[in-house]
């Protein structure tokens, strides 16, 4: 055209700079020739197209740029990088230029508001949007449908669904956009229910769903796990010959997976004509979740369809894998360059710790070339606790700028552990003093150096901070560690005051308590809260065994003990341990019964071990010190 002799207009240039194909390079090169030709200091047309060219490139400081060097602007030029910021959640910059617009004295358009009100995304961004909301009121904007659907959108954003569904129950027409943005509030909000609700609404109302509005239902059918809806709104997406869609059907396919429905959503990955990674990403952590080998192989089958794995299929693949699986895909990460990444990282020393692999675990710690995050730092420091490293967790901790929760809890169980009761307690003070609230983890960890130590003052003080902090009153782990403490530390009155508080109760919860009437040598009130414990719906385990046992051998009830034994096997199929046997045998022969103590020695499936010797040892030597003593008389 130029080589013809025709100079390009400012038409010209927008039309160029609208191509979908148009690189930066090019462009560049047509903004020398915009500012050469003088086009953008004559007319803001040029420079407009300029604007929205470097929207959709996300260069923001040359768009801005550019809007500056424009001496002659008009509505549309000032709506557009309005309208620009605003998408790029740049919400200060995008009400500057507002206000910049306003003081210009220019009627603004619906496309002003449109622009200003994308643009704010959070909570405190609220009042400000409601200021917005009363000038849209002012210029008679309010009942304009894209006004109206940037506002529900708006305060759908700042403050969740309820204001949005006030304005738009307001709203004087409903378009597609209308639905999908109320529905996909509710959705944000965690009201999965009344998103499905209201797409039905939706359908009743005759009006048309889009492919927007098909992913955000059936990310919430997702969420709820009710399969009838999902089917219900896969059944419109066949209808509406929507199946096919690569985003859709993503979208089924982790909705079946979470449905524990892995053929059917199998069934829709294979419906998908042009797969992409998200597509294969979804049906990998499906299968991951359920099907660990299948997850391995359908990894190599991604990779054999030329698909190449990135770091959320490694995690997928690598968090639910077997030991051998975990081995061979960590020589396939580090094959592909993965092994640097720090979300693979962490899902394979995560993975490497949950199987035992702490030395692979900890090898892959000291390779990375990087520093841990809190998360990764936690899931190490658990993997030196559990290996009784505790001065390795204290420099891994002692590393953490701002150790969470989890690393606290982390350090006072492994310092507990460790045996360092008093530092237990220094480190609980250091805590309240970091501003970080400890939980029920950490109580419990503290409640059980209490019992430990057999520190009642101490333990009562702790239970005094829990309460004040509503941890111990719907817990049932925490009072069930409490109930063992006061047991343990001689406050039986305590133990059951807290016991006939608990509104739910399991197997620990009466074996606790039949273990501290035991101790307390309150063997018969133990055998009846045994046998109340049955009556009530509970199956003894084999600490529910051992704790009434215990109290069995504490006052001398042979018989009582041995039906207990006997029932063990017979009624509740608990194979008895080397403990349960070394309680019966020290029972049988602390009273006395040492021909019943050896034949139920000699009849063990197992090589009785010293104690249960010892024990049979102490009764024969009882047994005949009583004999001399009678012999003496």
């Amino acid at each position: 055209m130029r080589y013809c002799g025709f100079e390009p207009t400012q038409f010209t240039f927008s039309s160029l700079l609208s191509c979908a194909c148009l690189d930066m390079c090019r462009g560049f090169y047509l903004q020398a020739l915009i500012i050469k030709s003088g086009l953008l200091y004559s007319d803001a047309f040029a420079g407009t197209a300029l604007l929205s060219f470097f929207g959709r490139h996300e260069v923001l400081d040359e768009a801005i740029r550019a809007f500056e060097d424009m001496p002659r602007k008009n509505l549309v030029t000032w709506n557009s990088l309005i309208s620009l910021l605003g998408h790029h959640g740049c919400a200060e910059e995008c009400v500057l230029m507002f206000r910049n617009l306003m003081r210009t004295r220019r009627v603004l358009s619906e496309y002003s508001f449109v622009g200003i009100l994308s643009g704010f995304e959070l909570e405190g961004d609220l009042e400000l949007g409601g200021q917005i909301h009363g000038l849209v009121i002012k210029n008679g904007l309010e009942f304009v449908v894209s006004v109206s659907n940037a506002l529900i959108n708006m305060y759908a954003k700042c403050s969740g669904a309820e204001f949005a569904g006030k304005k738009f129950e307001d709203a004087p027409v409903w378009d597609i956009v209308s639905w999908n943005t109320m529905i996909g509030a509710l959705a944000r909000s965690d009201r999965h229910g009344k998103a499905v609700e209201l797409f039905l609404e939706m359908h009743v109302n005759g009006n048309f769903p889009n492919k927007t509005t098909f992913v955000t239902v059936i990310k919430a059918c997702a969420r709820l796990q009710i399969p009838i809806y999902g089917e219900f709104v896969h059944a419109k997406i066949i209808r509406n010959v929507f199946e096919s869609d690569v985003y859709i059907g993503s979208a089924l396919i982790d909705f079946y997976a979470k449905c524990d429905r892995l053929e059917d959503a199998r069934r829709c990955f294979d419906n998908i004509h042009e797969k992409n990674l998200v597509s294969w990403n979804a049906l990998l952590a499906g299968y991951a979740n359920k099907d660990c080998l299948k997850s391995f192989s359908l990894l190599r089958e991604m990779i054999q369809r030329g698909y190449l794995p990135n770091e959320v299929s490694f995690s997928s693949v690598v968090k639910s894998s077997f030991v051998l699986e975990l081995q061979q895909i960590h020589s396939l990460i580090i094959r592909m360059g993965y092994h640097q990444n720090e979300y693979v990282s962490s899902s394979l020393i995560t993975s490497f710790a949950k199987h035992g692999l702490t030395s692979d675990a900890l090898e892959l710690v000291a390779a990375a070339d990087m520093p841990l995050p809190v998360v990764l730092s936690n899931v190490v420091a658990g993997v030196y606790n559990r290996t009784g490293q505790y001065h390795k967790t204290q420099e891994l901790f002692s590393s953490l700028e701002e150790p969470d929760l989890v690393s606290w809890n982390i350090l006072i169980a492994a310092c507990a552990r460790n045996g360092d009761y008093k530092e237990v307690f220094e480190l609980f003070e250091h805590m309240k003093l970091a501003h970080v609230c400890p939980d029920s983890y950490t109580y419990v960890s503290l409640l059980n150096v209490c019992t430990k130590v057999c520190n009642l003052g101490l333990g009562c003080s702790l239970h005094g901070l829990m309460i004040k902090a509503d941890f111990s009153r719907c817990d049932t782990f925490v009072c069930n560690v409490i109930i063992d403490m006061y047991g343990k530390c001689g406050s039986l009155e305590s133990a059951f005051k807290i016991f006939k508080e608990m509104t739910v109760k399991n197997v620990v919860t009466w074996t606790a308590l039949v273990s501290a009437l035991g101790l307390h040598g309150r063997a018969h009130e133990a055998l009846e809260r045994f046998r109340e414990m049955e009556m009530v719906g509970f199956k003894p385990d084999r600490v529910a065994f051992l704790a009434v046992l215990s109290a069995c051998r504490h006052v001398g009830l042979v018989k009582e003990g041995m039906e207990l034994f006997t029932e063990m096997k017979m009624k509740y199929e608990v194979e008895p341990e080397m403990d349960h046997y070394l309680l019966v045998v020290d029972l049988l022969a602390r009273y006395g019964s040492l021909k019943e103590a050896e034949r139920l020695i000699c009849g063990m499936p197992f090589p009785p071990n010293a104690l249960i010797w010892r024990s049979f040892l102490e009764g024969c030597k009882r047994k005949r010190t009583t004999e001399d003593l009678a012999l003496d008389m």
